[in-house]
């Protein structure tokens, strides 16, 4: 008897110690999270996917009201809304950390492209996606893919996994100028998706020869001269049609083969010369061919007079304002005038054939 009341006041007694470190413990845990949340670190805590996903969501449907949308926010207008969804946008293009928790690995998803630059070479492609970059509702890669003429091989899977996640309503693009002179390109276009609409930006074909050049000398300064390089016989003054900057600017002759998978409503040809002269008229064409609402404008536009075309004017929030790298803008060499008049010789008739071809008169001639 006397052991059985000694063992049950051990027992209460052992209890008692338990509460009171049970009691000490939650106390010190929260002492320690009133001190960090006193400090400013509780900000800094990742709060839930949903949370996150409901703020999103009512900002998303904050910038696709209408009238409505301007009335509620009062001094702000239309693209002044629309800068939430622009940012981010932005994040989904970032190279983040995949453990961070945030907006770009959490929502949306990796789509084929429904719309492709195919060309050309020194047209104008890389000002053409930068520009559009700035819309809200397009998702575009970075770098040029080059599955359609490269890397075909590694499969439509692999395609799509290079491409950013995309929200309903958001159109995922790719620019590779090297498609539209790729001979398998179309057919291989036209097998991932018949609906894909497809974005030329054709320039001058001598300009755009020798700007090709140019570009070329810059990497390898022992190249021949041009005139070299473009006539088969000095003599004759035949073109040498086997030179890819000659090549390329064949425009009717690649344009034929995509006209064999694509009627002529899925493409759109952008003048490169607009687009440096006139680049939110240009815009808005682009716009409307891809069903978007003409949100980028002429104030998104400023000349810069040393690089000798348009930039984009500073972003909210940015320091600067942005032009295209160094690479682009790079002063032509002296080419004699009488290699460039042989040259538009040549391209007279493929001109007017393409001119005939898309219906459209680029004034090259």
């Amino acid at each position: 008897m006397g052991c059985s009341k000694w063992r049950a006041a051990f027992n209460f007694g052992h209890l008692k110690v338990q509460s009171k470190l049970s009691v000490i413990f939650t106390m010190i845990i929260l002492f320690t999270y009133l001190f960090y949340c006193l400090n400013g670190y509780c900000d800094s805590l990742p709060r839930p996917v949903y949370d996150q996903q409901s703020q999103f969501q009512s900002k998303i449907i904050l910038n696709d009201g209408h009238e409505a949308s301007a009335q509620q926010l009062g001094e702000y207008n239309a693209s002044q809304v629309s800068i939430v969804r622009e940012q981010l946008s932005d994040l989904s293009n970032s190279d983040a950390p995949s453990n961070n928790i945030s907006i770009a690995n959490n929502f949306g998803s990796k789509k084929f492209p429904q719309a492709i630059i195919i060309g050309v070479k020194k047209g104008g492609t890389r000002a053409l996606l930068e520009f559009l970059r700035i819309h809200p509702d397009v998702r575009a890669v970075g770098s040029e893919p080059h599955f359609f003429d490269r890397f075909y091989d590694k499969g439509l899977e692999w395609y799509r996994n290079l491409m950013p996640r995309t929200l309903e309503g958001q159109i995922t693009m790719e620019k590779t100028p090297s498609y539209f002179i790729t001979k398998e390109a179309p057919r291989r276009v036209f097998s991932m998706s018949r609906h894909t609409k497809l974005i030329v930006v054709v320039r001058d074909p001598v300009t755009r020869a020798v700007s090709d050049y140019t570009q070329t000398l810059s990497k390898s300064p022992g190249l021949p001269s041009f005139q070299n390089l473009a006539f088969r016989n000095a003599t004759t003054g035949l073109i040498d049609t086997s030179w890819s900057a000659v090549r390329i600017g064949i425009y009717a002759k690649h344009l034929e083969n995509w006209l064999r998978f694509f009627p002529l409503s899925r493409l759109l040809f952008v003048s490169g010369e607009r687009l440096v002269t006139d680049p939110a008229g240009e815009m808005g064409r682009v716009q409307d061919f891809l069903g978007l609402k003409r949100v980028v404008t002429d104030k998104h536009f400023y000349f810069n007079q040393t690089k000798g075309f348009p930039c984009l004017k500073k972003p909210e929030g940015s320091s600067r304002p942005r032009c295209l790298g160094k690479s682009k803008g790079r002063p032509h060499p002296q080419i004699p005038s009488e290699v460039l008049l042989r040259l538009r010789d040549f391209y007279r008739p493929f001109n007017l054939k393409f001119y005939q071809m898309t219906g459209h008169n680029f004034g090259w001639d």
